[in-house]
């Protein structure tokens, strides 16, 4: 999978035509990251419509303080986690009140892998609140800029189709 400009255009475009088209709001919680859902979003001519706030947590501190994410399942699980990315986006739509939230937590490298969680492992949820999150893992190839990219690309177009099914 790649991830161009292009792709990121694409992708981010399509998700802001249909907040915008289904008047819903959304908000990103971004660790690995660092805000560029949040940026290819805003690219939009528009986007102050449907994107309400993009929250860079990439501390586990801030994700406790902002986001409300459990100090006892950040030390069980690790950032890089089902439970914190699910808690990620219940703590983004409190934070943001908005109607969506997506999540992202990853080691985008060169460092920080290990046996269990490799480099290029990255951990997404999208939903709706906490009775409607849809999470997901992948272990993305290639150095820093391309997993960050391909990630971005990733919970574009997972929400998109998400969304799709409401």
């Amino acid at each position: 999978m790649q991830a161009s400009d292009q792709q990121l255009e694409s992708a981010g475009n399509t998700l802001g035509e249909w907040l915008a088209e289904h008047g819903k709001t959304i908000a990103t919680a971004e660790s690995c990251t660092g805000g560029w859902v949040a940026k290819v979003l805003t690219d939009r001519a528009g986007s102050s419509a449907y994107l309400m706030a993009g929250l860079v947590t990439y501390s586990n501190e801030a994700k406790q303080a902002i986001l409300g994410v459990e100090e006892s399942v950040l030390a069980e699980h690790g950032a890089v986690s089902e439970p914190v990315v699910r808690q990620m986006v219940a703590g983004a739509i409190r934070a943001a009140d908005v109607d969506i939230a997506v999540a992202i937590s990853g080691i985008a490298g060169p460092g920080g892998g290990t046996d269990e969680k490799p480099v290029g492992t990255v951990w997404f949820a999208w939903g709706t609140g906490p009775d409607r999150i849809e999470t997901s893992v992948q272990c993305f190839d290639g150095d820093r800029d391309q997993v960050r990219r391909k990630s971005v690309l990733y919970v574009l177009q997972g929400v998109t189709e998400f969304l799709k099914t409401l």
